[in-house]
C-alpha cells in the first residue's frame, strides 16, 4: 500500500518537475552571506546519502554498503539556502551539463575536485567543530579555505538532518522497494 502511494507521488512530482524545481542561482560577486561570499558562482553543496532497499538475494551483492546493509546511494544537491534541487537514486556517477560545469558545487572529500565540483584541502583540518574555540583558529590559508568551505558547506548538512526529521520515510527509518527508490523514466 505504502509503495503503490509512494510511486503516485513520486510519478506527480516528475510531471510537475518544472514548476516544483527551479535552477538554482549562483553566488553573486556581491553576495553579503558570510557562509558563501567567499564562493563566487557557487550553486549549493552535495552529498549522498544512503536508504535502504528490498532487492533480490542475486542483486544484493551490488548493493552492501560498508556497513553491510543493503541499500542504495542516494546524490543529493541543494542551494544555498537549503533546498534539495536535485535527487538522483542508484548513484554511480554523476554526468552534468554543460550548463553546470560554467558554475560548480561545493562537496566533500569523498567526491574528487574536478570540473564543476570543489572539494576541500585533503591534509587539513575541516569539520565546523574543529574550529571551535579561540585556539582553534586556523593557521594558514588552506585551513581557512576549508572553515569557510566547511561553513558553506554545511546546508546539505542541515538539509539532511531536516529531512530526517520531517520525512524519516526516505531516509533511514525504514527499508523501500528497490524499484519504488528509482524515478520511473
Amino acid at each position: 500500500m505504502v509503495s503503490r502511494h509512494f510511486n503516485l507521488v513520486l510519478l506527480a512530482v516528475v510531471r510537475l518537475y518544472e514548476e516544483l524545481i527551479k535552477r538554482p542561482v549562483p553566488v553573486a560577486n556581491n553576495c553579503n552571506d558570510q557562509r558563501w561570499k567567499c564562493f563566487e558562482n557557487c550553486l549549493g553543496a552535495l552529498d549522498g546519502t544512503y536508504i535502504k532497499v528490498n532487492v533480490p538475494a542475486a542483486d544484493r551483492p551490488a548493493f552492501r554498503i560498508r556497513k553491510g546493509e543493503i541499500a542504495t546511494n542516494i546524490l543529493n544537491v541543494c542551494d544555498t539556502k537549503g533546498d534539495f534541487v536535485y535527487v538522483l537514486a542508484g548513484w554511480e556517477g554523476f554526468a552534468a551539463d554543460s550548463w553546470i560545469l560554467r558554475y560548480y558545487y561545493l562537496c566533500d572529500a569523498g567526491y574528487l575536485n574536478a570540473e564543476g565540483f570543489l572539494d576541500p584541502y585533503k591534509g587539513q583540518r575541516y569539520h565546523l567543530q574543529e574550529w571551535r574555540g579561540v585556539k582553534n583558529a586556523p593557521k594558514n590559508a588552506n585551513e581557512y579555505f576549508n572553515m569557510k568551505h566547511s561553513s558553506a558547506r554545511n546546508v546539505i548538512e542541515h538539509a539532511f538532518a531536516v529531512l530526517r526529521v520531517v520525512g524519516p520515510f526516505f531516509v533511514g527509518s525504514r527499508t523501500i522497494p528497490c524499484k519504488s527508490s528509482v524515478a520511473p523514466y
